[in-house]
Order: structure tokens, then C-alpha cells, then sequence
């Protein structure tokens, strides 16, 4: 058998973590039509089919799935042999808002290091204003923020992010009550977003409770404890939409941006599978 072609092996194994041909050939600084070609060829090179395609949905077939583990390694290791002279690992710090990262973040940041294993990733989460502080201060390589106005289009969209009133299904509202709500601490404008939507609305609210970040919102929201505005991406498992239920108002969307100071091209292409790992948990 003749040697595989490593990008299209890379090419495989992308579209096999983010499940996607898109958010793959974003990652790659590629199109959906060259990844599609490059897949062809390694599965006519290795005479078995490695994924499975419907309209809105790849997955492995049982030879992908074979394939897979070998695959990784073979990346891997080219990678390292590419990266063997390096005086030290790559390292990006990057600030990502509270509300862009949920329960998902771990299967995000596995997706990371299949992608990029020669990545030292530093992380830091917070609200997006004191995210976008820093970035301007220069200690941070790149920002993922939620944009509050168009005061700062000069970044790249990522995804558009929707909002619903999100609460356990068993959760109790009671007619007359102010609506219990979990929420981040001022001045986060998601809190600010959904309470002025309530005011406007003529309809009174509690804080029920306030959390640091997604996931002490969610368990709240999980436990039944109150109603929170969340993502619906980011929402945890399980949690559904009560503004109807409720008659609620409906919240605006708001863009994803991604604000970079890096110029090299291996911190460029972290960035683009980052930013790609994040498209890829819209939910469709």
C-alpha cells in the first residue's frame, strides 16, 4: 500500500471530532468540497469506507471507527516530528466568556487536544467585559466574548447565539409570584438583558439565586430552584424552555465574536479549530 497522505488522514480525524465536513474544513483553512475530496481518496487508498453521511448528520462506520485510534497517532506523532525543534510548546492564553462555554466544555476541550496535542492552552473565563479589559491590556492572545452592542465589530462572528427562559421540567411557577430567577451577578448583560425584558414586560421577578458562571447556574436551574436566560446551546441537559409555558418575552440573540492578537500561523490555526469546535455545538 502506498503512504497516506497525513493531511487527509488529519482531514479524517477532524471531521470524525467535530462531526462535521464544515466546522472540519474551517479548522483547516479549507472548503467542505476539498475536505470531502481528501476523505475520498484516503478511504479509495485504504479501500474501505470510514464515514457514514446523511444530509444532517456523519458519524463513523465500523472501519472508521477502527481507523480511528491510528489515526490520532499517526497525526500525533507527525505533529511531533514537525514541531521537534521547537524550543517549547505553543502556549495561547485565551479569555472566553461565562456565557459562551456551559456543560460542553469538556467535550470541547478534549475536542482541542485531539486537534491540537502540541497546544499548551491557558484558559480563562469570566464575564465578557472584564474578558475584553484584558484582551485591550494586551494579556490575553485572544477573546471569545458575547457582543453587548456593535461598538466592536472589528472581531470575527463565530456563531449567533439564541437565549430562551430555561428551567427544569418540573419547575413550578406559581400565578401571582414573582418569577424566580438564577442569574450571574451585576454587571453581567445576559442578567441585564432578561431583567429589563421582564420589566418592559410588566412582569415582577426574584433573584432566586446567583452564581459564578454556567455551571453553578445550571445546577440551580437543574435543581428546580429557578428560572435562568440561558443559551439554548449552553443550557444544561435536560433543561427546557418555559417562556411560552410562562408567557415570557422572547430575548434577542446575540453574536459570538472572537478577537485575536496572534499573527503567527500555527496560533492562527489553533484559533480557527477553537473557533470551529465551538460552531460545532450548535444545536441543529
Amino acid at each position: 500500500m502506498k503512504a497516506l497522505d497525513i493531511e487527509a488522514v488529519q482531514a479524517f480525524v477532524l471531521v470524525a471530532d467535530l462531526k462535521s465536513f464544515t466546522r472540519a474544513a474551517e479548522a483547516m483553512e479549507s472548503t467542505q468540497s476539498m475536505m470531502s475530496l481528501k476523505i475520498k481518496r484516503l478511504e479509495d487508498r485504504l479501500g474501505r469506507r470510514l464515514l457514514e453521511r446523511t444530509p444532517r448528520m456523519v458519524r463513523l462506520s465500523a472501519d472508521g471507527a477502527t481507523f480511528l485510534g491510528p489515526a490520532r497517532a499517526l497525526v500525533a506523532a507527525h505533529q511531533g516530528a514537525v514541531g521537534s525543534f521547537a524550543i517549547k510548546p505553543r502556549r495561547l492564553v485565551v479569555g472566553i466568556s461565562h456565557h459562551v462555554v456551559g456543560a460542553e466544555l469538556p467535550s470541547l476541550l478534549k475536542r482541542m487536544s485531539r486537534a491540537e496535542p502540541g497546544l499548551v492552552m491557558e484558559m480563562r473565563v469570566s464575564m465578557s467585559r472584564e474578558i475584553l479589559d484584558d484582551f485591550d491590556r494586551g494579556v490575553l492572545d485572544a477573546a471569545i466574548v458575547l457582543l453587548r452592542d456593535n461598538r466592536r465589530r472589528d472581531g470575527e462572528i463565530i456563531l449567533e447565539e439564541t437565549f430562551g427562559w430555561m428551567a427544569a421540567p418540573d419547575f413550578e411557577h406559581h400565578s401571582g409570584e414573582p418569577l424566580r430567577l438564577a442569574t450571574q451577578a451585576e454587571p453581567c448583560s445576559v442578567r441585564s438583558m432578561a431583567t429589563a425584558a421582564l420589566d418592559a414586560a410588566g412582569i415582577s421577578w426574584t433573584e432566586a439565586f446567583v452564581g459564578g458562571g454556567i455551571p453553578t447556574i445550571g445546577a440551580a436551574v437543574a435543581a428546580g430552584l429557578a428560572v435562568a436566560p440561558l443559551g439554548r446551546r449552553v443550557a444544561p441537559i435536560g433543561t427546557v424552555d418555559v417562556g411560552s409555558q410562562l408567557g415570557l418575552p422572547s430575548l434577542p440573540s446575540r453574536d459570538v465574536m472572537l478577537y485575536s492578537a496572534v499573527t503567527d500561523r500555527p496560533a492562527r490555526g489553533s484559533l480557527k479549530t477553537l473557533a470551529a469546535a465551538i460552531r460545532s455545538t450548535v444545536i441543529s
